[in-house]
């Protein structure tokens, strides 16, 4: 849950420390000590902000919610956004704990047998404190900013009750002023995943017998040895490899057996581009993409590698194919670099520039290929038919809809191919409400690279994508691909490896 470490500067023992301040004046702070072990997590506002389900995740261990948290998340309650919305969960979880049957400062009990509990920092009080708090004061003077406040409200508990006490932030700045004045700090890690399994990007290789290798290329179909498949996933994409050479790319199925790719020489788009995957990867996420058995589909990808392009091809095989009733493609509305402020123009023409590369794409796709040799002389048309884009009829009738994230919500959406482009700028709980989104018969592909975020609120480790991808391996409709060779151009290839 949180990785922590013993502090190194021990607080004075509050048998030592009690002597101040009486038992009534401790527990009107909430400085008094709980009878049960366990360390002291101070928790920062944008902890809450981030995930509210986090005052269930400390287990044995005690929460300290400075009270100038409640006033910071006040900023915010009223906001239509998903900060605001999760400010309001926190206000309400945080009523129903406090019930009148406790005082918020006492320690409420929790279900994992730790305690919940406000404290109150009072400026009155440094006069009776050590010089630790003293010394804080003198370094950061404004005690009118919330961050010092919380700050000095973690150094009276490690003054008053026994340690360890650790502060829990997402701030890194603060964290840098935690540890500047002997205050043991750290993120917040539940909803992180291992930097490992988030920064590898290459298949992984099994090395099989000549023979079975032989045996797979014919039947289509390969069995091993259960300790030989203990550390794959379900729908694992991996290279089967005997000796130097001999490789076969195959999925590891929910039966247990390695099964070779299923996918067309090419993607055929009527009266469109058709698409031939360029390399292994590729090959990989069109199996995954084709698969009616796969209805979740993640994607990591550094620019110029195809995953958008690819999924668009096979959302759009599939649509003319009728195995779906429709294709819709969004993507989250997160600027990159400055904003330009307000657009003019309705709605439609708002999102535009967010959604331009999944037009792009579309056109693309769907533009059938100029024929070779001389042009011919373009028929009289008017103006609305020579600049009508392939896709609009589709857009017209329904059958693809191009659309920001934010609308999402509420919607239930079945029999569709959707595809969440640039997911790796989602907050886990946006991700979640994409994915209880989908009805029977949806398909939901989400891509996006982790290296590239621009959302402040996540980073490569915590971000929707890498979320998604973790908390659903090893399930029987979900797989992964990574695509690491990029296809756009040597430059582009270039510019993602190398700046």
């Amino acid at each position: 849950m949180i990785e922590s470490t013993p502090t190194k500067n021990q607080p004075t023992s509050s048998s030592s420390s009690n002597t101040r301040l009486s038992p009534e004046q401790l527990e009107r702070f909430g400085l008094k000590s709980p009878k049960s072990a366990g360390k002291h997590y101070v928790l920062d506002t944008n902890v809450l902000l981030h995930e509210p389900g986090c005052l269930s995740r400390f287990q044995e261990n005690h929460i300290c919610i400075p009270a100038d948290v409640l006033s910071e998340m006040d900023r915010f309650k009223t906001e239509q956004t998903e900060r605001g919305a999760n400010a309001r969960k926190v206000h309400r979880e945080l009523t129903a704990i406090f019930d009148s049957d406790h005082k918020v400062t006492e320690g409420v009990p929790t279900a994992g047998g730790g305690t919940i509990r406000l404290v109150i920092y009072d400026p009155t009080l440094c006069e009776q404190s050590s010089g630790n708090l003293q010394r804080f004061h003198r370094i950061f003077p404004d005690r009118d900013r919330v961050d010092h406040r919380i700050l000095a409200c973690t150094l009276l508990l490690q003054e008053y009750i026994d340690p360890p006490v650790v502060l829990v932030t997402k701030d890194l700045n603060m964290q840098l002023k935690a540890r500047a004045v002997g205050i043991t700090c750290e993120d917040y890690l539940n909803d992180k995943v291992d930097p490992q399994s988030a920064a590898k990007n290459e298949m992984a290789r099994l090395d099989i017998d000549p023979n079975e290798l032989q045996r797979f290329a014919s039947s289509g179909e390969l069995e091993l040895d259960p300790e030989k498949v203990s550390e794959l996933h379900i729908n694992q994409y991996i290279l089967l490899q005997a000796g130097e050479k001999q490789t076969m790319p195959a999925r590891f199925a929910p039966s247990g057996k390695f099964v070779r790719l299923v996918i067309p020489e090419v993607l055929r788009i009527p009266d469109g581009n058709h698409l031939k995957p360029l390399n292994l990867g590729q090959k990989c996420f069109i199996d995954a993409l084709l698969n009616p058995d796969i209805s979740l589909v993640t994607c990591y990808g550094q620019a110029g590698t195809g995953k958008t392009l690819v999924a668009l091809a096979a959302g759009l095989h599939g649509v003319f194919q009728r195995d779906y009733n429709g294709l819709t493609v969004s993507r989250p509305v997160v600027a990159m670099g400055d904003s330009m402020g307000y657009l003019p123009g309705s709605l439609e023409e708002k999102m535009r520039p967010w959604l331009q590369p999944i037009y792009d794409a579309l056109e693309f796709l769907m533009t059938p290929e100029a024929p070779q040799g001389p042009r011919r002389k373009r028929a009289n048309k008017t103006e609305e038919q020579v600049n009508q884009k392939p896709y609009d009829d589709f857009v017209a009738q329904g059958i693809i809809e191009v659309e920001a994230l934010a609308y999402i919500r509420g919607r239930s959406i079945p029999n569709r191919f959707f595809i969440l482009d640039e997911a790796q700028q989602l907050t886990p709980k946006e991700a979640k409400t994409v994915v209880t989104r989908m009805s029977k018969g949806s398909k939901l592909i989400m891509v996006g690279d982790p290296a590239q975020i621009d959302n402040p609120y996540v980073d490569s480790r915590s971000n929707g994508l890498v979320f998604t991808r973790q908390k659903m391996r090893g399930q029987d409709f979900a797989a992964h691909v990574t695509l690491s060779r990029g296809e756009r151009s040597d430059l582009a290839e270039a510019g993602a490896r190398l700046m």
